[in-house]
């Protein structure tokens, strides 16, 4: 028996098999006995069809995504993986489109975007084989991030603001999604993200039927990630702003104006900490931005209330949101650091002083000018808080660690001869979740303290 009736026979009676690298890969071992009835040339062939060099690292040559490898093997679990570690593919895929990566010794690592023209070749999105990146995969990913929210966090109760999905919190790289009411704002952080958009939508839609929905990103990022977007709103136009609530107070969330999604829903929980220490006291909100921490300071009682920022357009929403919750702090557009000069000069002294600038550098090769930054800010102003007062002093710079923050806090201390008394270390509310092996979702640092002298 040889030829055809011979590979027939063999389906029934199979030659042993011997294990090849790369993912459920099984070949017919040529020094195996040949089964009852199977030809030797018909085994000859089959040897030499499993050396065939075509599919070097035995890789599903009838995948649904294309594949990319990686140079090394990957003892990781985190989901960013950087240009250097990644071969350049012989087909490149597009920037953003979905692939399947190996390792260099055929092990399946996940599936995910790939970008060759950004500095983070491949963002996992999932790790199991069997499971298919579409359509239904985001449904069902945005479906688990907005149960946390409800169903867990139950931040119904306390907000109709806040964080939807917080990109690797929430297993979707490049991907945040911020609510203010019925007005939803998408950001894009990765080419995958962007390519993707009307899945993001569709299943953002069906959890918030009726929501109204803007997405834009970043200049930097569209550079970075190579595409181009301008913000899109759905229903035409720009968006009106939403008026939210937390803890009671109301604020404009306007994601076409002064913040970029609209409004700092992290400092949710920072504020209403703050605010229940200053009822009667006398209250300085540095780089107040639209107002949040001066605000709820003047709804909870606080004598007299002053916010700094440098941003007209920032300080007017400010004023706006004073309004909206009857409340009158002063609002001063001036740069922070003459402005604590000549305040300690004059002697003035608060009770409480708040500190939260912008973010300071998207570059690790900045991160020490940043510090330096910080500690000049931080020094000036632990000069005009009363012995006895509260300084709450914040970093959202991403590449700043908790460690460095602190440590930035000691040095201002000591270079402005106060002795600081830490109270509380906290960050971004729940609803921005990070990941303990994806320490970079953990941007936010707060900390609360006493100046005792």
């Amino acid at each position: 028996m040889g030829g055809f009736a011979a590979l027939q026979h063999h389906r029934l009676v199979p030659p042993r098999l011997s294990p090849v690298r790369g993912p459920g890969r099984l070949r017919p071992d040529p020094a195996a006995p040949a089964g009852p009835g199977l030809a030797a040339g018909a085994l000859r062939e089959l040897a030499s069809a499993a050396r065939a060099p075509a599919n070097p690292y035995n890789w599903p040559m009838d995948a649904t995504y294309p594949v990319v490898r990686l140079k090394n093997a990957w003892r990781s679990s985190h989901p960013w993986i950087f240009q250097k570690l990644v071969d350049k593919p012989a087909q490149k895929p597009r920037p953003g489109e979905i692939v399947d990566a190996y390792d260099v010794e055929g092990q399946f690592i996940g599936r995910g975007f790939y970008n060759g023209h950004s500095r983070i070749a491949l963002r996992i999105l999932e790790t199991n084989p069997a499971a298919a990146v579409d359509q239904a995969w985001f449904e069902r990913r945005i479906g688990e991030a907005v149960a946390l929210r409800r169903e867990v966090l139950k931040l119904d109760e306390v907000s109709n603001a806040w964080r939807v999905v917080h990109s690797e919190g929430d297993g979707l790289s490049g991907l945040v999604v911020d609510r203010y009411d019925d007005l939803l704002v998408a950001e894009f952080f990765s080419a995958g993200m962007y390519r993707h958009r009307e899945w993001v939508y569709a299943a953002l839609r069906r959890h918030f039927p009726g929501a109204r929905i803007y997405s834009f990103a970043d200049e930097h990022v569209q550079k970075q990630e190579s595409f181009d977007y301008r913000p899109v709103y759905s229903e035409g136009g720009s968006p009106e702003p939403a008026v939210i609530t937390e803890h009671g107070i109301r604020f404009r969330a306007d994601p076409a104006g002064a913040h970029k999604t609209g409004f700092f829903a992290d400092q949710r929980e920072n504020r209403e900490w703050f605010s229940r220490q200053v009822a009667g006291q006398r209250v300085l909100d540095l780089c107040c931005n639209t107002g949040g921490f001066a605000v709820y300071a003047a709804v909870r009682g606080a004598a007299e209330v002053v916010g700094i920022d440098i941003d007209a357009d920032v300080i007017a929403i400010a004023k706006a949101n004073a309004r909206l919750n009857d409340v009158r702090p002063k609002f001063v557009q001036a740069d922070i650091f003459p402005w604590l000069r000549e305040a300690a000069a004059r002697g003035e002294q608060y009770d409480a002083v708040v500190l939260d600038p912008a973010k300071m550098t998207r570059d690790r090769d900045q991160v020490i000018a940043a510090l330096k930054k910080y500690l000049d800010m931080n020094k000036l102003a632990l000069g005009v808080v009363r012995p006895g007062g509260l300084l709450a002093t914040f970093s959202c710079t991403g590449l700043v660690s908790e460690e460095q923050f602190l440590d930035m806090l000691r040095r201002a201390a000591f270079y402005a001869g106060r002795t600081v008394q830490v109270l509380k270390v906290a960050g971004a509310g729940p609803d921005h979740p990070f990941l303990a092996n994806v320490p970079e979702s953990r941007y936010l640092k707060a900390v609360f303290c006493r100046v005792l002298d």
